[in-house]
This record gives structure tokens, C-alpha cells and sequence, in this order.
């Protein structure tokens, strides 16, 4: 087991209205150890000598629920691709390395503290329209609604999002049309889905927009950093069924 020494530069911020800075610290890291768990060493260190320790968001650990949201060293997630900050390693990098931490910059994800902004905008996205409410009956026996392979796995790759955010910190405008559209393409896929289509795509946008998001230009910078690897492709999606929405909704005024 190899030790590594290292330079830490961290966003401390005491609230939402307080200024904040990038704070030097240096920590002692195993290579085995993930990047949150190195963020403990630091804290305990903190701890010890009676200073605040860094504010950050964990649950699962495990690269599932999507809260561990920062950026390390300008790439949100960190380095690897296809991973999260929790499923970072520290052999990702060298005894001596300098590296940077600092939150999801984006208007819509205001900082609570330190490295923890507020991602409620994603919820009221899904509240908007990111379900079915259309009266299917009983629950259904398994394969009694036939889904073609193709559209079972398209549909199991879009539900994949955890709502991290990364697609956000790494957008120049902010946009979050990759998480917005991820949560319809699922949807979309199926047949239980696609009987609100254009209703959803019509509700998720115009929240998604209300919240403060910028708008998608299509330059990929979402999908290259998604843990998930979420493609674009859901965002042509989304768009299609947005555009006849809007067509449609003109028609009848």
C-alpha cells in the first residue's frame, strides 16, 4: 500500500451569501482509498485540530445515488470517465499532486456550503412530468405488454441517470437538457410511456427552463462527462416530441 502525499485546493464557502474561497490543505492518501474517503482523512484531520471541517454530499458511495457532485480538477466527477466522484480512486493520481475541489457552478444549483449546492430544480423537473399518470389498471404480469429488446434497452439506459448534475457543471450555458431529456427518453420508450409524450416533453421543458438552465447548443460536453454515459441521442428525442407539442398546442388556439 502506497502513501501519497498531496495538495488540496478547496471551495470553502460558510452559506449561500457568503463569499467564498479556495483554501489550501495537505493530506496523507492512500492509493486504495476513493476520493471521498480521502476527503474523510482530511475532515478527521480538521476535526482534530478544531477547524470546520469541508461540507460535502455522499449517501451510497457505490455510484448510484448521485450526490457526491464536485469538480476535481475542472472536470465534474474527476478524471475517469464514466465515474463518479465516489468511485473515484486515488490511483488516479501521484505522491505530490496538487488538486482542485470546487462545487457545480450553475445559477439553477445555488451553494449551500462549501462543496454541496441545492439540486432541487431536478426535482421539480420531475414533477413536472418525469412519471406516467395515465390509469393502466392492475399491475401487469411480467412480459403481458410486449416492449421490443431494442426499445427495453434503450429505455433500462436513459433510467440509468442519477441526477448527479455533471451535465450541468460542465455546460457552458448550464443546461440540463441531458438530465431533462434522459428522464423523458425512458419514458418514451415504453409503451406505458409514450401515451403523454407530448404533454411531458412540453411540462419538463418549460420547467427546466423556469428553473434558471441555460439552453442545449449540442456540443457534448454533458455526455462526455456523465457517469452514466448518457447519450445525446435522448436529447433529439425530447426535442422532436417538444416541437410537435408546440406545433400542435398552436393548431388549436
Amino acid at each position: 500500500m502506497q502513501d501519497m502525499r498531496l495538495k488540496l485546493h478547496i471551495w470553502r464557502q460558510a452559506g449561500p451569501e457568503a463569499q467564498g474561497a479556495l483554501r489550501t490543505y495537505e493530506v496523507t492518501a492512500n492509493e486504495h482509498m476513493s476520493f471521498l474517503e480521502m476527503l474523510d482523512v482530511l475532515n478527521q484531520d480538521l476535526i482534530e485540530k478544531g477547524e470546520e471541517p469541508v461540507a460535502f454530499e455522499h449517501d451510497c458511495r457505490e455510484g448510484i445515488c448521485g450526490t457526491c457532485n464536485m469538480v476535481i480538477d475542472g472536470r465534474p466527477h474527476g478524471p475517469q470517465k464514466g465515474t463518479t466522484a465516489c468511485q473515484l480512486h486515488m490511483r488516479a493520481f501521484k505522491d505530490g499532486d496538487e488538486i482542485h475541489v470546487e462545487p457545480w457552478r450553475a445559477t439553477a444549483f445555488p451553494i449551500i456550503k462549501d462543496l454541496v449546492v441545492d439540486r432541487a430544480p431536478f426535482d421539480r423537473i420531475i414533477a413536472s412530468g418525469g412519471f406516467v399518470s395515465v390509469n393502466t389498471g392492475a399491475a401487469q404480469d411480467a412480459n403481458e405488454i410486449p416492449v421490443p429488446k431494442a426499445d427495453a434497452d434503450d429505455a433500462f439506459s436513459y433510467a440509468a441517470c442519477i441526477g448527479c448534475g455533471a451535465c450541468v457543471a460542465a455546460c457552458k450555458n448550464a443546461s440540463a437538457m441531458l438530465f431533462t431529456a434522459a428522464k423523458f427518453a425512458h419514458l418514451e420508450k415504453l409503451p406505458q410511456g409514450r401515451v403523454e409524450s407530448e404533454r411531458r416533453a412540453l411540462a419538463m421543458v418549460e420547467q427546466h427552463d423556469a428553473e434558471g438552465f441555460g439552453a442545449c447548443t449540442n456540443q457534448y460536453e454533458c455526455e462526455a462527462v456523465c457517469p452514466k454515459e448518457i447519450s445525446v441521442t435522448s436529447i433529439a428525442m425530447l426535442n422532436k416530441a417538444y416541437r410537435s407539442a408546440v406545433l400542435k398546442t398552436r393548431e388549436t388556439v
